[in-house]
């Protein structure tokens, strides 16, 4: 069984997987290819120049891969109750975690099917978000979101911050104490 699991391997799920999976959670990272930042070209993400979108996807995912976050290219297409947590169907099977964080941009019908709440986006063009506390905590106990689908602006460094948060958030539900990430630097 996972620690998290992450449905979207974007800005923000990438984000979420790097934290998880460098504080020592075992995650899984599912990406279905359809992010809306595979067609962006970004000039406005602090510490980078510029980018193709696509380039900051791999980029992202190489980076959680690295710290052990475990990457599953496929759809996931119900999130169910388990007495551990929740049991994810896929199209390449189905998964076990404890922990489930949505950040999966402009999509919520996985969502709206399992019974999340929603609420109108307020960014142009989103019609719709998953309802969720500062904390990014939705209406289902175990289940979190981040990013655009979390109702947060739509550029790369806002969602990525965001799905560092939510992240930092549910290890810190899982460790029972609050979980802070700060490298130094090596001499």
């Amino acid at each position: 069984m996972y620690d998290i699991a992450i449905i979207g391997a974007g800005p923000a799920g990438a984000s979420a997987a790097i934290f998880a999976a460098k504080a020592g959670k075992k995650t899984v990272l599912f990406d279905s290819d359809k992010g809306m930042t595979k067609r962006a070209w970004v000039e406005n993400h602090y510490g980078v120049p510029e980018i193709s979108g696509p380039e900051l996807v791999e980029t992202g995912k190489r980076q959680a891969a690295k710290f052990g976050a475990e990457l599953v290219e496929t759809q996931v297409t119900d999130v169910q109750k388990t007495d551990g947590g929740f049991r994810l169907e896929t199209e390449n099977g189905s998964f076990e975690a404890k922990h489930v964080i949505f950040a999966t941009g402009v999509a919520t019908d996985l969502a709206e099917k399992i019974g999340l709440r929603t609420k109108p986006g307020t960014e142009p063009r989103i019609k719709t978000v998953i309802d969720v506390d500062a904390n990014g905590k939705t209406n289902i106990d175990g289940i979190w979101a981040a990013g655009t689908v979390a109702g947060v602006s739509v550029h790369t460094i806002i969602t990525a911050g965001d799905g560092a948060k939510v992240a930092i958030n549910v290890i810190s539900e899982l460790n029972g104490e609050r979980y802070v990430d700060h490298d130094v630097l090596k001499k």
